[in-house]
């Protein structure tokens, strides 16, 4: 049952406002004004000196930050740390859901796989510092909640492509920069704890610094935070949807771990006109994930006649890390840029569970099962660019060289009792190892230019890809192209007023599972997939059309549409050919036939026709798919009504889409139909302090895959804090997140294969909910 409602939250929220106190006024900030994307193109002829700004402005703030607006051609969001800083997100993950249509489909205060416009986190690119990063994902995605936040110096929305970084982007773009020696100058210790709803307490901490040194600028940051989530779930599970009840389990979900991570950055001017970058990044999760489950056949213990315990454990261990050089100086004329990067993403993870089984207070069967995870992935890059000015236009072209190689072992094992006593002692039950090696030549032109108000970008991109793929049934190459335009237009209407359209070009990868030809046995139901390593990437042909006002000095409210039309969707589709279950099946069948007539096995056999229902799927391109959606945005002082101080946020996104399956017409998988967020920050200047709150919900979200399908509801989130500073250079934080005991539900219709999917002839109708109690965070962060 629910414990809280709308108004405990907000009780909770006046609460926490109610310990402000008093002191001395806080320094201001100048007003930002359009910032420039790190991703524009370096068209500039010469650089200017270094100059950084002061650490103590960025984590004592004096006043509000707001939404940048870019000078970008292209479709971009641009958000400070500032601008999440006040309600001390944890993770990158936790600013991202703050930010327009980013969705997470996710367990409860877990915000892991992040979503672009709701489409799964397949067809979103993420980009550390404007570079592409390995991840744990099958689909290629990289899990936003492996970067602190505290290392973060903005994050950056591109919502189309251009021709001078990589196209996998369908539904856009996330780029993390971190911070750097070249933005910033001073230091900062962050040191604070976290009180979560079972009483448990976590520490976190957290260090920067940066300034001059060995000729140049450098900079390096550490964080070191427990990362604890307490979950309770609920499970009852019917023949089908208002068919009979047929069990129920209670489960304690327990996420506790560790998370390490730093960076560093050096900058050094090089001559008259050189400029060399040096920086790198490491991460490291060290988690366990226990989960203790009781399943029994009635609505409650007491009065069950099957009861059985499931105890269940995840040990994660995965480290992430990333290193680059940059090397920018004038030639021919124009500006030359060589990057070289090299990333990579090990996991060393375990998992396991156990059943022990009893009938009437007596035992009767203990099963368990293991899998052990040895998994990496490493990306190479070199990408070489020169941009120069050409009549009244710039011109940029370049290539970009990259290495994949993904590696990985799953190995499985299995163990059953004979008697009660019996040990644990797990015999193997199959190895499951593939190596995908990708290589990429991509070739780009690029021209920019404006006349007058009207500002303009045109650029092709031509990527190549060849791929050798091996798994445990053979070794195949497959080798794809892809033409990738875009075109981008600014329109500035005064300076207040702004109109942007985008037309582009971009594809999706094949999954790493999709392609891997290794057979995986009972994945979907009763029937197995096996990868098609032969797979071509989706691609889409997409368009933004954008109108952004500008309110006042600081405030900034925008709407965006957009339109994908997606080609050549992967699917899974039926071989038609039975799998070994099907086989096992029919062999029942026979026995059971030669049992109840007294006839021969050959006899049976001519009777009993084999009519499996059972077979081995695969991915194939088939069919095509469409999204659109609208993109409201406001972040402003409300200035214009005489309360400078006062700062609101709001975004709101409606989402669809349509794909075509073997069910018939259905949105992408887990696309939320709609996401909103509305906040506020109060600040008092005399004080020296602020608070504010913000709410987020995001809607329901549908899967519909073989033999299962899932709706997934999340309640809204209600988030506060109360800010005091102490001079310039200290601040004390207090904040609070899911204050309203947000419950996510998720409904499951299950089925043994697609015939009985098509004619809803139910295996299992399952109803869960979970939820995870409020948790509260006191930060300190001293300037110095």
């Amino acid at each position: 049952m629910k414990r809280t409602s709308l108004a405990t939250g907000l009780s909770r929220a006046l609460v926490c406002a109610a310990l402000l106190p008093a002191s001395l006024p806080a320094p201001a900030q100048d007003a930002p004004g359009d910032a420039p994307s790190s991703l524009a193109p370096s068209a500039n002829a010469s650089m200017g000196a270094m100059v950084a700004r002061d650490l103590d402005a960025v984590v004592v703030q004096g006043e509000i930050a707001y939404r940048d607006r870019t000078n970008d051609i292209e479709p971009t969001l641009v958000y400070d740390l500032e601008y999440f800083q006040r309600f001390e997100p944890s993770t990158v993950g936790d600013m991202l859901k703050r930010v327009p249509s980013v969705v997470f489909v996710s367990d409860v205060l877990e915000y892991d796989a992040v979503q672009l416009r709701g489409l799964s986190a397949a067809y979103t690119q993420v980009l550390v510092n404007g570079k592409k990063v390995p991840g744990a994902g099958d689909d290629r995605s990289f899990w936003v909640d492996r970067i602190p936040a505290e290392l973060v110096e903005r994050v950056e929305v591109l919502r189309s492509n251009s021709a001078n970084r990589s196209g996998d982007a369908v539904a856009g773009a996330v780029n993390i920069i971190l911070r750097d020696a070249y933005d910033f100058d001073g230091s900062y210790i962050r040191l604070g704890a976290m009180h979560y709803d079972d009483g448990e307490i976590q520490p976190t901490f957290a260090a920067v610094t940066s300034g001059e040194a060995l000729g140049g600028r450098l900079l390096a940051g550490v964080n070191v935070q427990d990362r604890y989530n307490p979950k309770l779930k609920r499970s009852d599970r019917f023949e089908s949807p208002g068919g009979d009840f047929v069990d129920a389990e209670d489960q304690a979900d327990t996420r506790d771990g560790k998370d390490y991570s730093g960076n560093l950055s050096y900058t050094v001017d090089v001559g008259e006109s050189g400029r060399l970058s040096l920086d790198g990044f490491y991460v490291r999760t060290d988690r366990d994930q226990v989960e203790v489950s009781t399943e029994y056949n009635a609505r409650r213990p007491e009065d069950a006649t099957e009861i059985a315990n499931v105890p269940g454990l995840t040990r994660i261990d995965q480290d992430n890390w990333g290193v680059g050089a940059e090397y920018r100086f004038d030639m021919a004329g124009g500006r030359t840029e060589i990057d070289l990067d090299h990333a990579r993403f090990r996991d060393r993870s375990t998992e396991s569970e156990e059943e022990i089984a009893y009938e009437d207070g007596n035992w009767d069967g203990h099963e368990a099962e293991a899998l052990d995870i040895d998994a990496s992935d490493t990306e190479s890059s070199l990408k070489v660019a020169h941009s120069r000015p050409v009549g009244a236009a710039g011109m940029e072209f370049g290539v970009d060289l990259r290495a994949k190689e993904r590696e990985s072992t799953h190995t499985y094992y299995e163990f059953e009792a004979d008697d009660e006593a019996d040990p644990v002692v797990y015999e193997l039950d199959a190895v499951v190892r593939s190596r995908i090696e990708e290589t990429r030549v991509d070739p780009y032109l690029m021209f920019t230019g404006d006349a007058g108000p009207m500002a303009w970008e045109a650029g092709l991109r031509y990527e190549t890809t060849r791929s050798d793929i091996q798994g445990e049934d053979g070794r195949v190459s497959n080798d794809y192209d892809a033409l990738l335009p875009s075109l981008h237009l600014k329109w500035d209407l005064g300076e207040a007023n702004r109109i942007q359209l985008s037309l582009a070009r971009s594809l999706r990868r094949p999954a790493f599972n999709e392609l891997t030809p290794a057979l995986l046995q009972e994945e979907f139901g009763d029937n197995d997939f096996l990868g098609n390593p032969l797979l071509d990437p989706e691609t889409a042909n997409g368009i933004d059309l954008g109108f952004e006002h500008r309110l006042g000095k600081r405030g900034v409210v925008g709407v965006n549409l957009f339109y994908r039309d997606i080609q050549d969707l992967i699917e899974t589709v039926n071989t038609g050919e039975p799998n070994e279950t099907a086989f096992d099946d029919y062999a029942d069948d026979i026995a059971d036939y030669m049992d109840e007539n007294g006839v021969s096995e050959d006899e049976a056999l001519a009777a009993v026709p084999f009519d499996p229902d059972s077979f081995i799927y695969t991915a194939r391109n088939v069919g095509d798919g469409k999204a659109w959606g609208v993109e409201l945005d406001l972040s402003t002082p409300l200035t214009a009504i005489g309360l400078p101080n006062t700062g609101v946020f709001v975004n709101y996104s409606w989402l669809d889409s349509e794909v075509e399956d073997e069910l018939g017409t259905r949105r992408f998988n887990n696309q939320a139909e709609y996401v909103y967020n509305v906040g506020f920050i109060q600040d008092l200047p005399a004080w020296g302090a602020s608070f504010g709150a913000s709410y987020r919900k995001q809607g329901e979200a549908f899967m519909r895959v073989l033999a299962e399908e899932v709706r997934t509801t999340y309640d809204g989130d209600l988030e506060v804090f109360v800010e005091k500073r102490f001079g310039d250079n200290i601040s004390v934080r207090l904040s609070g997140t899911n204050l309203l005991d947000a419950y996510k539900r998720e409904y499951f219709d299950k089925f043994d294969n697609l015939a009985d999917q098509l004619d809803r002839d139910y295996d299992e109708y399952e109803l869960e909910a979970e939820h995870a109690g409020p948790r509260y965070q006191l930060v300190m962060r001293w300037a110095f």
